[in-house]
């Protein structure tokens, strides 16, 4: 296998993990900020925010290789 191969393999696997992460991140802070302020309604925005980012940050990636 060489070099080039294996790097693509772990770009690949960052762009397929940045959209999860970003969307369970978006969802804790939102879970968090709940507990913080007592309320129930933070979490989906947050997690609507973090999809979103994941998102745009999944085209800008998918962008740069063009």
């Amino acid at each position: 296998m060489d070099p080039s191969s294996t790097r693509n393999i772990g770009k690949y696997a960052s762009l397929a993990l940045l959209l999860p992460i970003s969307t369970g991140i978006g969802y804790l802070m939102g879970h968090g900020l709940d507990l913080l302020f007592h309320t129930s309604w933070l979490q989906y925005i947050f997690l609507a925010l973090g999809t979103v980012s994941g998102f745009i940050s999944l085209i800008r990636e998918l962008d740069k290789e063009k």
